[in-house]
């Protein structure tokens, strides 16, 4: 048995949990969070079950202040030493071309993510203070990284090449990418066990931040995110897709410069923008049933959107075996869900009612009749980079086996 640590970084917050992992088997020992580091009011947070939190607050200047508070708590009652701990795995954003699955992280990785971390202006460099903070606190530790972008390499040149200059792509490297690829990966591999085969499914990873899978076999075969998260679906504060003329021309008569526009995009916009200020669905769902003529509309663009998601991705991938919803809108969201499936109906979708409004576990929420299966997956990110890290920890034998 293992002890493997994960970590989620963020600018101003690292999120944790403990696994104890004995081959498919594993245990969450603790899990929390460091919130508004380098801000007024930090705080580490850690629970051992659902009933008992613990929350100490803390002035955290940086994120090895952060993470050496995060294991100090550990030291309170999951572990009794660090050296417990046999291994960390990072969640990173961009692996750009180099990664296809989890590695463990040496000085070639690291100038790798760097490089590609790049590519990710808004979060790139938050994915590194974690490695950065674990190497000075625990440099005995053997450290893994799973990129989000890792899933997607899978995708053959049709999906992933945009038509600009091919030395765009060649010298510079733009091309799609796609992001949240844990998450698809983790609910892909559930929904097979679900339903006995991996088939052609469509992933809809929604919430602050969403995309669209189309997977087969197992594999990505498009998905909505494109050479950065901003791309595709509408999301909390980002625009999603747009005619790419949009930006230049509110920067040549309105006066912005680049990073405004970039500010307005990433920042002002999806449910924000179109809400004017609302970006949690269960406020927006609220307004909408209060008749707000903006709720309602940003909610009819938003459903409108997916649907053209998923009608694409059933031409891709020459029709779909389920439709799978996780992340905190997908999973949460019976209201959302309803109005997808209401406008699926001419596929054969049948929404079992009862079904679609439990919470908390993985479910199919169609009647057996249904000629597409449509399933709310509970996504576990954290839970998929414990098993590639422990897997790792065995001379890579097992991590090779799931790739095959």
């Amino acid at each position: 048995m293992k002890k493997i640590l994960v970590l989620n970084s963020g600018s101003t917050t690292v999120k944790y949990q403990l696994f104890l992992m004995d081959g498919q088997k594993h245990q969450v020992l603790a899990k929390g969070m460091a919130e508004r580091i380098g801000i007024s009011g930090s705080s580490v947070s850690m629970s051992v079950d659902e009933n008992e939190k613990l929350v100490k607050e803390v002035e955290l200047h940086n994120h090895i202040e952060a993470i050496k508070e995060v294991l100090n708590m550990l030291l309170s009652g999951p572990i009794k030493s660090v050296e417990e701990i046999d291994a960390v795995g990072h969640r990173m954003g961009h692996g750009g071309e180099y990664f296809d699955k989890s590695v463990v992280i040496d000085e070639d990785v690291l100038d790798k993510a760097r490089e590609a971390g790049d590519l990710l202006p808004l979060h790139g460099a938050a994915f590194l203070y974690g490695i950065d903070a674990i190497t000075e606190l625990l440099p005995k530790v053997k450290q893994v990284a799973t990129f989000d972008s890792s899933f997607h390499q899978s995708m053959k040149k049709e999906a992933f090449l945009y038509a600009i200059p091919l030395e765009q792509y060649e010298k510079h490297k733009i091309r799609r990418y796609g992001f949240h690829g844990t998450s698809h990966k983790y609910v892909a591999e559930e929904a097979a066990k679900m339903l006995g085969y991996k088939g052609k499914f469509i992933s809809c990873h929604l919430g602050g931040g969403a995309s669209v899978t189309a997977i087969e076999d197992g594999k990505s075969v498009d998905t909505s995110m494109g050479f950065t998260p901003m791309a595709g679906m509408i999301m909390g504060t980002r625009c999603g897709d747009i005619d790419p003329y949009i930006p230049l021309h509110i920067m040549k008569t309105q006066n912005k410069t680049a990073d405004e526009v970039n500010a307005m995009l990433n920042k002002e916009s999806g449910w924000c923008g179109l809400t004017r200020g609302y970006t949690d669905l269960r406020d927006i769902e609220e307004q909408y049933l209060e008749g707000n003529q903006d709720a309602i509309t940003a909610v009819d663009v938003y459903v409108h959107a997916l649907i053209k998601y998923i009608g694409a991705y059933m031409a891709v991938l020459g029709g779909v075996d389920a439709i799978i919803f996780t992340a905190g809108i997908g999973e949460n969201s019976s209201f959302i869900r309803k109005k997808v499936c209401e406008r699926l109906k001419f596929l054969g979708i049948e929404l079992n009612e009862e079904a679609n409004h439990l919470r908390g576990q993985a479910t199919e929420i169609t009647t057996p009749s249904s000629k597409v299966k449509v399933l709310v997956i509970p996504t576990n990110e954290e839970l998929m980079i414990a098993e590639d890290t422990y897997a790792l920890l065995h001379d890579n034998v097992v991590l090779m086996e799931k790739a095959s």
